[in-house]
């Protein structure tokens, strides 16, 4: 494309890339992680470039990745979805039972049932319920 470029000016490249429509942006990034569903690809002190052109983002990562198991880095609990605040027994947050409760003038025993029948969307059991 640019006519094998090995030689040209840094000068130069940048000037066609502007008259492309093509912006190079350096990110000073501490640490990019990438999560598969088996491991975390991490990468610290890395170089990271951000290049728009025609309204698309592509960010260009460039160093030597650490790879770790999922679940064993920092921060696991919330990938893992740990939370202390939903039911044990229904899964419902009991905040949002509460709340459909005080919006309906329900119970939260009906509350709850009223989110377990909706996935738990609010709007809708409030819905139901009134």
């Amino acid at each position: 494309m640019f006519g094998g470029g090995g030689g040209m000016n840094p000068r130069k490249m940048k000037q066609m890339m502007e008259q492309m429509g093509i912006d190079m942006e350096d990110i000073d990034a501490q640490e990019v992680i990438i999560r598969t569903p088996d491991e975390e690809l991490v990468f610290d002190d890395a170089e990271v470039q951000l290049m728009e052109a025609q309204g698309q983002k592509t960010y260009q990562v460039v160093g030597e990745p650490e790879s770790r198991e999922l679940g064993s880095g920092e921060g696991s609990a919330a990938a893992e979805g740990d939370s202390d605040e939903s039911d044990s027994s229904s899964g419902v947050d009991e905040d949002d039972v509460e709340l459909v409760a005080m919006r309906a003038g329900v119970d939260e025993d009906t509350a709850r049932e009223a989110l377990e029948a909706n996935d738990g969307d609010l709007a809708d059991a409030v819905d139901e319920l009134e």
